[in-house]
């Protein structure tokens, strides 16, 4: 979520003091004395919210907002005032204004509008984005990518899972990507042009909940990590979904949902209304033939987030990275991809240092490891997919310590 602020105001004083707020509060003010000054930055791509005080010399704090409203109608604008003025609040709200303040206000009060200008603001942007994406494919081709057979089934659930409108439970390993699964499913689904609000489970409080609900209105809500949503919230979130609302619910975890009802920190009732569609996302341990994709993907990407020429990936490096574990999956290769980028190779992967063997040694795992995945952990299927002897197939899984029923899904 941007921290910008564009602040106007032409008393420099204030305007010092009003910037030096917003950055002890972690905000990024961008501070201007006039209109005129801060015109250029005031459009429908700036990803924040304007604060401007009302009475400037030539134009006012009006006429920015309705220049405002003109470059963006969804652009929040709060208006401040050093007069009690109720026919100007009225007037500045009935314009259009997010928000209106009297000067001096205490900075609690200051920074709550703020707050919620700021995460209305990326609601808005959020769902500009996924309009675009709706409008230009199949998201879950353009989206999820991969071209092993466990990524394209992956593929088919979520444009399964997407048309139905059941709540969706979503599981994979941390960094496997379970918020662009969730987005994927949104975007693939009727609901595809109302709105997907993100929400982080832990620490939520039953008006936070509440809240969330409401901005995702007629669309779909995800709440991460939903073993950490507190047990009072837990109670809340299940009273929304037996009122039949009309909010669809997306779950995801990276935590062992069933353990956390067995012990007592997670709603049984809850746990078995969301796990009616359960998803899960297989790590990149068990799909490394899609390393090569996926790091050729995430190295174009940071080359144009860098501003820079995408280096040449080499099959022998893409066959180094396939002889790591990635416990990250995905985000670990992201930021792998970045630092090839920047000209630091040398991090992305040691396994360059690792003798012949070494390297063999972790590519025959991984594929041992993709083998038993593909196949659900049924290891006679496994060794026929890799065309070796049943005994030849178990010995090497005692030799890597894995355990086939560990993959059985």
């Amino acid at each position: 979520m941007s921290k910008q602020i564009l602040l106007v105001d032409d008393d420099s004083a204030v305007r010092d003091a009003v910037a030096q707020t917003l950055e002890l509060a972690d905000l990024e003010p961008i501070a201007f004395s006039s209109f005129v000054a801060a015109k250029d930055t005031i459009c429908a791509d700036f990803e924040g919210v304007v604060l401007s005080d009302i009475r400037m010399p030539g134009r006012d704090g009006f006429f920015l907002l309705d220049y405002a409203k003109s470059q963006d109608p969804d652009l929040p604008v709060i208006l401040l005032t050093g007069e009690g003025d109720v026919p100007m609040a009225v007037s500045a709200m009935g314009q259009g204004a997010f928000g209106f303040l009297e000067k001096p206000c205490a900075p609690k009060d200051l920074l709550a509008v703020i707050e919620r200008a700021l995460r209305t603001r990326n609601i808005v942007l959020e769902n500009r984005r996924l309009r675009v994406l709706v409008e230009t494919g199949d998201p879950a081709e353009r989206m999820l990518f991969g071209q092993s057979e466990l990524s394209q089934a992956l593929r088919t659930r979520v444009r399964r899972v997407s048309q139905l409108e059941t709540e969706v439970l979503i599981m994979g390993a941390p960094g496997a990507g379970i918020s662009k699964v969730a987005e994927v499913i949104h975007l693939s689904s009727p609901r595809s042009k109302s709105p997907f609000v993100k929400r982080a489970g832990s620490g939520m409080s039953p008006d936070q909940l509440n809240e969330a609900v409401n901005s995702a209105k007629s669309g779909s809500l995800f709440i991460d990590e939903i073993a950490l949503l507190p047990a009072d919230s837990q109670l809340a979130l299940l009273e929304h979904l037996e009122q039949l609302n009309s909010v669809r619910l997306l779950a995801g975890s990276t935590r062992d949902l069933v353990q956390a009802v067995a012990n007592g920190s997670f709603n049984g009732d809850l746990f078995y209304r969301i796990e009616v569609t359960p998803l899960r996302i297989p790590s990149l341990s068990e799909r490394p033939e899609d390393i090569p994709v996926l790091f050729r993907h995430y190295v174009a990407q940071a080359s144009e987030q860098a501003g820079l020429t995408a280096p040449e990936v080499t099959q022998e490096f893409t066959s180094s990275l396939m002889t790591q574990d990635w416990p990250g999956n995905t985000r670990s290769l992201m930021s792998a991809a970045m630092r090839f980028v920047l000209g630091m190779p040398e991090d992305v992967t040691q396994a360059v240092e690792l003798g012949l063997s070494e390297q063999m040694a972790r590519v025959e795992k991984s594929l041992l490891i993709a083998a038993l995945g593909r196949h659900n952990g049924r290891a006679v299927e496994a060794a026929a997919g890799l065309q070796l002897p049943r005994k030849t197939f178990y010995d090497k899984l005692a030799r890597y310590g894995i355990r086939a029923e560990n993959f059985r899904r």
